[in-house]
């Protein structure tokens, strides 16, 4: 009997993206383990990363790293194809949307911060969508709008504030391999 080998070849991109989705991973796990005032009010902690990641090293790499952090964080949480999967799928893909929309647009003009913000109002946009067109179909979800907004607002900001300083400060790294 013979045995199936099976031999990939990993990039540095592929490296890269496996350590910033564990990163996001990572964040997203410590944030579940937070209480919430709201149901659904997170501060998006894993949300940083990809600011991080698109603004670094473009859309291509922010989308995998968001779809990882989705896809894992829900299998870890045992989340995995309930509605709050969904709910954060739908968030990742408005958000993400509405980032490559947004970085054509004048960069002295929206810096980390404002794309935070804008991507934090999109995710509300992607639930609240979902939640009004498949799990709540009733206009009286709609009034919880300002409630999620006013978090979205003050969790881009945060986010976004974290994320600038993260990208104008230098970080000296290095890395040693030791050989056995």
């Amino acid at each position: 009997m013979t045995a199936l080998t099976i031999k990939l070849n990993a990039s540095p991109e592929d490296h890269r993206i496996a350590r910033m989705a564990a990163l996001a991973i990572g964040l997203t796990l410590m944030e579940a383990a937070l209480p919430s005032p709201l149901p659904g009010v997170k501060p998006g902690l894993a949300n940083i990363v990809t600011l991080l990641v698109l603004k670094q090293h473009g859309m291509r790499t922010a989308a995998w790293v968001s779809a990882l952090r989705v896809i894992a964080g829900s299998l870890l949480l045992g989340s995995f194809l309930t509605p709050g999967f969904f709910l954060s799928a739908a968030g990742a893909i408005t958000s993400l949307a509405v980032l490559w929309l947004a970085q054509h647009l004048p960069e002295h003009l929206f810096g980390a911060v404002s794309l935070s913000v804008l991507a934090a109002f999109a995710h509300i946009a992607g639930q609240m969508a979902i939640v009004y067109f498949w799990l709540i179909p009733t206009a009286g979800v709609l009034y919880l709008t300002p409630v999620f907004a006013a978090a979205a607002l003050v969790f881009g900001l945060v986010n976004g504030l974290v994320a600038a300083h993260l990208l104008a400060t230098p970080v000296p790294v290095t890395i040693s391999r030791e050989t056995a």
